[in-house]
């Protein structure tokens, strides 16, 4: 994929994010894609992911939701963007807490669209904004570090020695 083709791409998916349009978000995507979202998890095929996109993710963000991405850069079919968000959260217990939140995204690319898409967020920083409990915060972080530690990616890293390379 060329720069220009992949920024049209992110300007596609990050307006139908914020527009809660599930149909036009899915189509960025390959039918048998693959999204990694740290909070509601991994989901598989165009209807998934648009389901995640309006009955999870939007559910919870509100309205004012926003999503940019910057600085984008292509390789062949990989490429990597970092963004920021923001929304006032619409999940009751937190309700009306404005959050900001950067990230890199990590895509995948196939004939032009996402075959898998996978980000880093710090969620400590969006859990610090909404006002979670400090023992709930790190019992979540628990969960996302022993899920780091448990990626077959990170298990072959960590039994290659020092200095040497995939």
């Amino acid at each position: 994929m060329i720069p220009h083709d992949f920024q049209a791409l992110l300007q596609r998916f990050t307006a139908a994010a914020e527009a809660a349009d599930g149909e036009a978000f899915a189509a960025c995507f390959t039918p048998d894609a693959v999204y990694h979202d740290y909070i509601y998890g991994d989901h598989h095929g165009r209807a998934d992911i648009a389901q995640m996109l309006v009955g999870l993710f939007r559910r919870d963000a509100g309205p004012d939701y926003r999503w940019e991405m910057f600085d984008p850069i292509v390789q062949g079919d990989l490429g990597y963007a970092w963004s920021l968000s923001s929304f006032t959260s619409q999940v009751p217990e937190f309700a009306g807490r404005f959050v900001v939140i950067d990230g890199m995204s990590r895509f995948e690319l196939r004939d032009g669209l996402i075959a898998d898409y996978r980000e880093s967020v710090n969620g400590g920083v969006a859990m610090v904004q909404l006002g979670v409990a400090a023992p709930r915060i790190e019992k979540v972080l628990r969960r996302w570090s022993g899920a780091l530690l448990d990626q077959p990616a990170t298990q072959t890293f960590l039994g290659r020695p020092k200095g040497s390379r995939a």
